[in-house]
C-alpha cells in the first residue's frame, strides 16, 4: 500500500490531528474518510454550494479534535486495591494479561509510563518548557518520532490525571528493574505521588523471576521487565500478593527517591544508563565505539562492496548490550557516525532498513 506523508505545518495542531486519527477504531475512520472524500469530490466537481462542503469538513475537525473526543476515559475499578505503576507498554501488556488470568483485573489496575527516561533531555519536566526542550530534541534526533507520535505533553498530562485519580486506599506498587528506563521511571512516579497517602511498595520483576526460576544449567538474565512472560508473572504476583504489607516504602524514603529524580533531570545530558546500582549519565557518544566493534564481524552481503544493513548492525547492537537502551537511539548514533566521517553510507537514511553502512578505510 502507498504511504502518504504530508508537510507538518503548526506542530501542535498536527500532533491534535495524530491524536484524533489514533483515537478512532477502524470502521469509524473509513466513515471519516469516506466523508472527508465526498466533500472533496464536491468542492472539485463544484457540485453544490463550496461553503457547505467546506462547512463540513470543519465540523468533522471540529468535533474529531475537540477536548471531550481526547478525554482520557482511564479509571480504576471503585473496589481497586492495587494499582501497578510500570515503565514501559511491553511490561503493560504482559502484566495485564497476567492480571487476567488471575481474575484480578477489578481489583488491580495499571499506569503505565510510556517515555523512555534513559535518552533525551528530563530537566523540567514539570514545565512546559522543559516538556517542549524533550519533545524538540526528539524529533531532531529520532527517526519516526513524529510519525509515532511522540508527544511529552500529551504523555505527561495523562500521568498526571491517572495519579490523581488512583483511590486513597489502593496500594500503589512501582516496578522497576535493572533497566535504566524502569529506575527513573520509577523515581519519577515518587516525585509525582509524594505526599498521597497510599502506601507505596517498589517491586523487581525480573530479580523476583530470576530468583524463582533459574538453575544452575538453565538460567535466563532479563534486562527489562516487558521480557517476561505473563505466565511467569502470574507467580510473581502470588508471591507480592502473599506478603502484601512487606516492604512498602517510609515518607523518608518516598522523599529520598523524589529527590533522586530531580538531581538525575537537573544533570542536563541525554543519555543515562544503569551501573553499580546507581542511575548514571553518560555522554551522548558513549556508545559508538560499541557500535564500530560489533559492525567489525558482521560479514557483508556478497556484492554489496563492504556495505552493511544499518538494522543488521542495530540487532548486532541491541543483542549483545547489557544496557536498556532503544534501536532508535543506536540508529541515531550510526547516522552521527556517518555525519563524523567514520562510516560510510548507502542509501537513504529515512529508516534504519533503508541504507547500509560500512566502515569507512581511513577512519
Amino acid at each position: 500500500m502507498t504511504e502518504f506523508r504530508c508537510e507538518v505545518g503548526n506542530m501542535d495542531s498536527w500532533f491534535e490531528i495524530k491524536k484524533a486519527i489514533d483515537r478512532l477504531d477502524g470502521k469509524t475512520a473509513k466513515s471519516c474518510l469516506g466523508h472527508v472524500l465526498d466533500q472533496i469530490r464536491r468542492l472539485k466537481e463544484q457540485s453544490g454550494e463550496a461553503e457547505d462542503a467546506i462547512s463540513g469538513l470543519i465540523r468533522l475537525y471540529d468535533r474529531l479534535t475537540s477536548p471531550e473526543a481526547g478525554k482520557d476515559a482511564w479509571a480504576p475499578h471503585p473496589e481497586c486495591t492495587h494499582v501497578h505503576v510500570v515503565t514501559g507498554e511491553s511490561f503493560a501488556g504482559s502484566m495485564k494479561l497476567a492480571l487476567k488470568e488471575l481474575g484480578l483485573t477489578e481489583t488491580h489496575s495499571i499506569v503505565v509510563l510510556g517515555d523512555d527516561y534513559a535518552i533525551g533531555p528530563i530537566g523540567r519536566l514539570d514545565t512546559p518548557e522543559g516538556r517542549r526542550a524533550r519533545n524538540e530534541w526528539f524529533w531532531d534526533h529520532i527517526a519516526g518520532a513524529l510519525e509515532e507520535q511522540l508527544d511529552i505533553e500529551e504523555t505527561y498530562r495523562k500521568t498526571l490525571e491517572r495519579f490523581s485519580l488512583i483511590p486513597g486506599h489502593s496500594e500503589i506498587l512501582v516496578w522497576a528493574s535493572r533497566s535504566v528506563r524502569e529506575q527513573i521511571g520509577m523515581r519519577h512516579a515518587l516525585h509525582l505521588l509524594r505526599g498521597k497517602p497510599n502506601p507505596i511498595r517498589i517491586l523487581d520483576a525480573c530479580a523476583m523471576c530470576e530468583q524463582r526460576y533459574n538453575r544452575p544449567d538453565d538460567s535466563i538474565t532479563y534486562r527489562r521487565s516487558g521480557e517476561i512472560p505473563p505466565d511467569k508473572l502470574q507467580e510473581v504476583f502470588k508471591v507480592v500478593l502473599d506478603f502484601d504489607a512487606a516492604g512498602r516504602l517510609a515518607a523518608d524514603d518516598v522523599a529520598r527517591f523524589a529527590g533522586e529524580w530531580l538531581s538525575i533531570a537537573e544533570q542536563g545530558g541525554v543519555l543515562r544508563i544503569w551501573q553499580d546500582g546507581a542511575v548514571q549519565e553518560v555522554p551522548a557518544d558513549y556508545f559508538d565505539r560499541y557500535l564500530l566493534e560489533k559492525l567489525e564481524p558482521i560479514i557483508p552481503p556478497a556484492g554489496d562492496n563492504g556495505f552493511v544493513k544499518c538494522a543488521r548492525l542495530v540487532g548486532e547492537a541491541l543483542g549483545h548490550c547489557e544496557q536498556d537502551i532503544d534501536s532508535a537511539y543506536f540508529e541515531y548514533r550510526i547516522r552521527e557516525l556517518v555525519c563524523a566521517g567514520f562510516l560510510e553510507i548507502k542509501g537513504v537514511p529515512a529508516g534504519m532498513r533503508h541504507y547500509s553502512v560500512r566502515r569507512k578505510p581511513s577512519a
